[in-house]
């Protein structure tokens, strides 16, 4: 792959990785609510398994939605109904008690598991592909999931800190109920993108 073409991918893997959607907003509640270091696995699982979906896509896993496009209305679905959920969880998120949050943030597994439910996510794996990796030669695929990753993680532990920097501010249970439901608001409005 040209070094243009890298440094193009790498400024896509940027824009799309530091820019708000789900995985980001879930991030900052999370630093809010969680700290850090909890909320280390949460990254991991997104840049791992955001990584693992973009391998997949480039290997054909996207010709199964235009071989089966129930399998496409059934995944938009089962987004609708997770991003659903995980709002609620936010929404509802118990305020911390002797300096230490109620509730776990997600694990690995549930942000390496949400990439496929995550309408923005598809996105970026699809067009990094269709664009970066044309060919889908498994070196191009690997180049391109190797890019996006190393750029996803430290982008979206940027929304863990600024989370945990936020911590400071809310101080109080009426804060950071406020905080966490204008999460789990903005987490819903993200679903404008699957429902268009």
């Amino acid at each position: 792959m040209e070094v243009e073409l890298i440094l193009a991918l790498a400024g896509f893997a940027f824009a799309t990785s530091i820019t708000p959607g789900p995985n980001n907003l879930m991030l900052m509640a999370s630093g809010a609510n969680f700290g850090f270091r909890r909320t280390i696995p949460h990254m991991l699982g997104i840049s791992l398994g955001h990584m693992l979906m973009i391998v997949l896509v480039g290997l054909g896993l996207n010709q199964l939605f235009v071989a089966f496009p129930p399998l496409q209305l059934a995944m938009k679905g089962a987004s609708v109904a997770y991003l659903l959920f995980l709002a609620w969880k936010i929404a509802n998120a118990a305020p911390p008690k002797d300096g230490e949050a109620k509730g776990t943030p997600l694990t690995f597994l549930q942000a390496a598991l949400f990439q496929w439910v995550n309408p923005k996510a598809w996105f970026m794996a699809l067009t990094a592909i269709t664009v970066y990796a044309p060919s889908q030669e498994l070196a191009s695929i690997m180049i391109v999931a190797a890019v996006f990753a190393s750029i996803n993680l430290p982008s979206v532990s940027t929304w863990t800190l600024m989370g945990q920097q936020i911590r400071h501010v809310l101080t109080s249970d009426k804060r950071l109920r406020a905080f966490n439901w204008t999460m789990a608001a903005l987490l819903v409005a993200s679903l404008a993108l699957i429902l268009k």
